[in-house]
């Protein structure tokens, strides 16, 4: 079993328990191949479309997951996290099925349309800092000061349980995919991804994909050691400048490759998910697609799988994606 710092990472009842939770309130998303993605790529490619997933982002599993999950008691007092946005989104949405006041911290100047739609969902939004990392050292002391439970983004095991489900889709739905590409920011999609392919399909290689602009958890994972480094992607769901414990621990047991693309490519991703798939993703979303037309020339008769995590990009970032 693997663990950091007393935490465990989940087991496969535990996943096996989360995709029940789960499937009582969100119907599996999609996974579509396309000629064009093919003919890119090289090889048979299937792409798992989170950017469907309700409130456009894969984190929504983890959030339903844990607040489902919470002793009553825990919830009367109310949850607390930080978040670039997805994150948010997905306990804000747990919380609105559940009855349980949510608080939200989020870099001042957020993505608007996630900050937007966190509020919607009935989540209160706080600014604070200049990214993720101030918020969330923000969120911590708050935390404290209003007794509430705080969601860490990376070290919650019922997190990871939650969007380790997106894997076992993926394979009830392509049995036989031989490399998946994931991406990664805090490193809970990847972590998920790892422990439930490795339980089902040995063989399969997990791939992460980070931006070479907000480096921390491959720096961590090349080195085994957690380290911190500058962000600066304009991909919000990648952007931490520092490495989660539980994550990286198990990356560190079962990831088989991880690699860096830069934001060019990550924006040439977003444009070329828009016109191979006719739907719309964030930054972060796009990243595995980036990875995969990166190591096409390794993947000649390999079933690839994607991972297209989010599709929360904001106005202004779809006219600069599109721009000349």
């Amino acid at each position: 079993m693997i663990s950091v710092d007393g935490l465990l990472a989940p087991s496969w009842d535990d996943i096996v328990a989360a995709q029940a939770r789960i499937r009582e309130v969100l119907p599996p998303t999609p996974m579509l191949s396309y000629p064009a993605v093919d003919a890119a790529i090289g090889t048979e490619t299937w792409i798992k479309h989170e950017n469907l997933q309700r409130v456009g982002a894969f984190k929504v599993r983890g959030g339903v997951n844990l607040v489902a999950a919470l002793p009553g008691s825990v919830r009367a007092s109310g949850i607390i996290a930080a978040s670039t946005g997805n994150h948010g989104l997905s306990l804000a949405y747990a919380c609105s099925l559940f009855a349980t006041r949510c608080v939200i911290c989020v870099p001042t100047n957020p993505n608007p349309a996630k900050k937007s739609a966190i509020a919607a969902l009935g989540a209160e939004v706080v600014e604070h800092g200049r990214d993720f990392d101030d918020a969330r050292q923000h969120c911590e002391q708050l935390a404290v000061q209003e007794g509430m439970r705080y969601v860490h983004s990376g070290d919650e095991p019922d997190l990871i349980a939650g969007v380790a489900t997106i894997t076992v889709e993926m394979l009830e739905q392509v049995p036989d995919l031989d490399v998946l590409f994931v991406p990664i920011g805090g490193g809970s999609g990847v972590a998920g991804a790892c422990l439930a392919a490795k339980a089902i399909r040995p063989q399969l290689r997990v791939i992460g994909v980070q931006s070479e602009a907000s480096p921390a958890a491959y720096r961590s994972w090349r080195d085994h050691r957690l380290q911190q480094a500058d962000s600066h992607t304009w991909a919000e769901g990648l952007a931490t400048r520092s490495a989660f414990a539980l994550p990286q621990a198990i990356m560190g047991e079962l990831l088989d490759d991880f690699i860096l693309v830069s934001d060019a490519q990550i924006r040439q991703g977003v444009a070329d998910i828009i016109r191979w798939t006719r739907t719309v993703s964030e930054g972060a979303g796009a990243a595995a697609l980036a990875g995969a037309l990166q190591m096409k020339s390794g993947l000649a008769g390999a079933k690839v799988g994607v991972i297209c995590s989010g599709g929360n990009l904001s106005t202004d970032q779809l006219r600069w994606v599109l721009s000349p």
